[in-house]
């Protein structure tokens, strides 16, 4: 089983951030039997219909959809889309990141997560950021829902504020069930 990143590029996006990523999630997806890898890099071209020039965004389900179609043609098993380009749905000023379980698809957007959005200057924390909201929208492909620990991977972040808050990692609770979601079975019994 693979889950897969796929880069989708509005201008950059940075090489380091995904290689933090997919070490990251690596490292933990792998006790549940997923490599990691990240796939070659598309570009929003043919997103440009999705674009809103008055917003200066682009309607992220539109990213699903694309990242489900590569999924597809790469024969992976769950995808995770990363883009600079800043992402909203109707009825949101913004969204961070976007994740359908039955497409096995999830997109994160590093725009708002940068550090330089909020006049911040700390490179390690677009990094930071970028895991905890890959780990939380491939929560919601294994199927998890919104966790009312504010420490836990699967808050909602209202806000960068709590994205800062939480931690990289699923709750007790979510662990398991998430475990449960995946069929992992502890073999040390």
């Amino acid at each position: 089983m693979k889950i897969g990143i796929i880069p989708i590029v509005a201008k950059e996006v940075d090489g380091d951030v995904l290689n933090a990523i997919e070490g990251y999630i690596g490292r933990f997806y792998s006790n549940f039997g997923f490599e990691v890898e990240i796939i070659s890099e598309t570009s929003v071209e043919d997103l440009l219909f999705v674009y809103n020039s008055v917003r200066g965004q682009f309607l992220g389900r539109f990213f699903l959809i694309k990242i489900a179609e590569i999924r597809g043609i790469e024969g992976i098993s769950v995808a995770l889309g990363i883009t600079d380009a800043d992402l909203y749905e109707e009825g949101m000023n913004f969204i961070f990141g976007l994740a359908n379980p039955y497409l096995r698809s999830a997109i994160i957007s590093l725009a708002r997560l940068r550090p330089e959005f909020y006049g911040e200057e700390n490179k390690g924390l677009l990094k930071n950021r970028a895991i905890k909201e890959a780990m939380h929208e491939l929560g919601h492909v294994f199927g998890l829902e919104h966790c009312p620990n504010p420490r836990c991977v699967m808050h909602f972040s209202n806000s960068i504020i709590d994205t800062d808050y939480k931690g990289n990692t699923y709750c007790e609770t979510c662990l398991e069930k998430l475990k449960r979601s995946l069929g992992w079975k502890d073999d040390r019994n």
